[in-house]
């Protein structure tokens, strides 16, 4: 059974896509195979929305991912899209829906490499603001993905306690998950992050200071690729990245091709 988001799909996307429930947690996912499949197992990339969104949300992602050689895995956000709960959609609750969506990517990652034939070795993840927090913190558990890319969120959470998105969270809790306090985990992997300085939503500066931080502890600080606008006309400076959202979309789209082995020309 389709779902209305799913049926407003670009026609090129919805034929080659499918809907699935993946892990214990039957967490519902939008699977994309590659356009052009090669004679080798295609690289994967998981993605996560931001709160109040839903999956098939900005669908000229997957296309780009699709027709360069890359495999998608888009997830709802507990309490978002196909699984909706209005309670888990406000602020209030961003920490337990990000928590909990952590918990869930291995196994969600499991089924989607397994549906989609793709190579378990070149995996990427990402996501935008709750669904990049995501990101980052399970980024600092034992993990096997080669590449990360995240959009208008951050990995240093003790600058977003006054926020909307952190400031009813239980301060313990966060501290327990924030990603710069557990960077001593991190392994050194491509990181590519976009943000805007006026956001108002999650503020520059904290996020500024995780890369900041993460650069410095890196061997190699030019895997970071830090890429800020200084407006973008969109919702709060938050929602997406306006007139540079195509530039956006097709520079993550080359990123992950280079951190997980595509040669753009043969795709």
């Amino acid at each position: 059974m389709m779902s209305p988001n799913f049926d407003q799909l670009p026609s090129a996307l919805r034929k080659r896509s499918s809907l699935e429930k993946l892990g214990s947690s039957a967490a519902p996912a939008l699977l994309v195979p590659p356009e052009s499949p090669g004679s080798t197992p295609p690289p994967l990339v998981i993605w996560m929305h931001g709160r109040t969104a839903f999956k098939e949300l900005d669908p000229g992602r997957y296309l780009r991912f699709m027709r360069g050689g890359i495999a998608t895995c888009a997830v709802d956000l507990p309490g978002h899209g196909e699984r909706s709960d209005p309670r888990l959609q406000t602020s209030e609750h961003v920490l337990e829906v990000v928590i909990q969506m952590v918990e869930e990517i291995d196994g969600i990652l499991r089924d989607a490499v397994s549906i989609l034939g793709c190579d378990p070795d070149r995996v990427g993840i990402g996501g935008m603001s709750a669904g990049g927090m995501a990101t980052l913190a399970r980024l600092t558990q034992p993990h096997r993905f080669k590449a990360a890319s995240v959009e208008a969120t951050s990995g240093n959470w003790s600058f977003q306690t006054q926020q909307p998105m952190l400031q009813s969270s239980r301060t313990d809790l966060a501290d327990e998950w924030d990603p710069i306090e557990h960077l001593d985990r991190w392994q050194e992997i491509p990181l590519q992050a976009f943000h805007c300085k006026a956001d108002e939503w999650i503020p520059f500066q904290g996020q500024e200071t995780f890369i900041k931080t993460l650069r410095n502890q890196y061997r190699n600080p030019e895997l970071i690729d830090w890429m800020t606008y200084d407006q973008t006309g969109t919702l709060h400076e938050h929602v997406g990245f306006g007139p540079h959202a195509a530039d956006v979309k097709e520079r993550q789209r080359d990123f992950f091709q280079s951190s997980l082995g595509i040669n753009p020309e043969r795709t």
